[in-house]
């Protein structure tokens, strides 16, 4: 509740310089707990109760939107928690099986694109067909795993710089097929530039998400409507995570991140254990896509680049991945949110945002490479040299605990 009145005060400052302020306190009194040693009790506190751990936060996410008066602020936080869902499937790929991603922002295109033909639009290619929003999600999860899969298969027994170049490429390649599948210059699918509008709302159980509604005495708007929604879809990705992370398939991801060569002496199919990753990775970021389309009510090419002023693209969520910490579950959330809050708070910057957004960037990669949440093991590989006291900081999907479980 403490992270939830943090947050909350965060993300209803009014103005750009109150925000700074209120980053400069927060950073130092986090900097002060670490000196102190409090924040590596917390850590190992969490790690001790990591189920009621789990079910506090999200109580203090559904709290959110009862918090707040505008739902301007729910707007942002559902961004936020898509971003973030798709920042945790980009974890699989790149925090466990140490795959380097610059395309996967396409399988969010792709999610979003089967959903808006789905969603009975009347710009849609097939606007006669309406799914139902739990068969919308599905579908858009399917076609992202299928795109993942006829993608990786080819790739995957490509490594480091060779298989990011041929992820960008695929990215860009999806990027610019939609936006000519305009019955011009390719096929009638996606009306182009122009992209699919008029997307509805969606309904569930006779609940219309983009009318308000009193809920206890609250009044909630169109986009906290959305946001209780992604809360329940982030539950069941981080419960997905969770599981692959500490299954056996999630060990031969880490044995492969660490050494592939070494990996595939001890027995373990690489390729296999890839495509796995690659393909579950595609489908979470698909899942995503299917709401996304909807809060926006159209879904346009331009979005699904590689880099951008704006969210989404791939860069995006590589940093957040990068500056969360990879390998973690709160790791790619906290760092898709301060990606995304700290452009929405920086707009007096103008011109000068992506500069000083730049440096901060850079001095917290040469102050804490190993991300802001970290696992002990990425605390290791950092500091292994003139530090040998590295203190315990368990994470809720730290690598030790589960290295015992699949060695047991």
């Amino acid at each position: 509740m403490i992270g939830l009145g943090v947050f909350t005060y965060g993300i209803d400052t009014e103005y750009g310089e109150l925000f700074v302020g209120y980053l400069i306190v927060v950073a130092f009194t986090a900097w002060a707990l670490h000196t102190a040693g409090l924040l590596d009790r917390l850590s190992r506190l969490v790690a001790h109760n990591r189920s009621f751990t789990l079910a506090m936060g999200f109580i203090a996410a559904i709290a959110f939107p009862f918090t707040q008066t505008n739902d301007h602020y729910a707007n942002i936080g559902v961004n936020i928690l898509i971003f973030g869902t798709v920042a945790l499937g980009l974890n699989i790929v790149v925090g466990l099986a140490g795959l380097l991603d610059l395309g996967y922002v396409a399988f969010l295109g792709v999610g979003a694109y089967t959903a808006a033909l789905v969603s009975g639009s009347e710009f849609s290619r097939f606007s006669g067909v309406q799914f139902p929003f739990w068969a919308s999600a599905l579908t858009g999860a399917a076609a992202s795993l299928i795109f993942g899969v006829l993608i990786g298969a080819p790739t995957l027994r490509l490594r480091g710089d060779y298989l990011a170049i041929v992820t960008l490429g695929f990215g860009e390649i999806f990027r610019i097929a939609i936006n000519n599948m305009d019955g011009d210059s390719g096929p009638d699918i996606t009306n182009g530039p122009n992209g699919i509008a008029a997307i509805p709302d969606l309904k569930i159980f006779g609940f219309n998400l983009g009318e308000s509604h009193d809920i206890a005495g609250f009044t909630l708007g169109r986009f906290a409507n959305y946001y209780l929604l992604m809360v329940l879809i982030m539950a069941i990705v981080v419960l997905v995570y969770t599981r692959a992370a500490d299954s056996r398939i999630g060990r031969s991801w880490i044995a492969i991140r660490e050494d592939e060569t070494a990996a595939t002496a001890m027995g373990i199919n690489g390729f296999r254990v890839k495509l796995i990753a690659f393909a579950l990775g595609a489908a979470l970021a698909g899942l995503a896509g299917t709401v996304s389309a909807h809060v926006t009510y159209s879904v346009v090419p331009t979005p699904y680049q590689f880099a951008g002023s704006t969210a989404p693209n791939s860069a995006f969520l590589l940093a957040a991945v990068v500056l969360g910490g990879m390998g973690t579950v709160a790791g790619p959330l906290l760092g898709a949110a301060l990606l995304y809050l700290i452009p929405e708070k920086l707009v007096f910057l103008q011109e000068k945002q992506l500069l000083a957004f730049g440096i901060a960037l850079v001095l917290l990669m040469r102050f804490r490479p190993e991300g802001i949440i970290a696992n002990r093991r990425r605390q290791l590989e950092f500091h292994e040299t003139g530090q040998t006291d590295v203190p315990e900081q368990a994470t809720l999907t730290d690598e030790p605990a589960a290295v015992t479980k699949a060695g047991a």
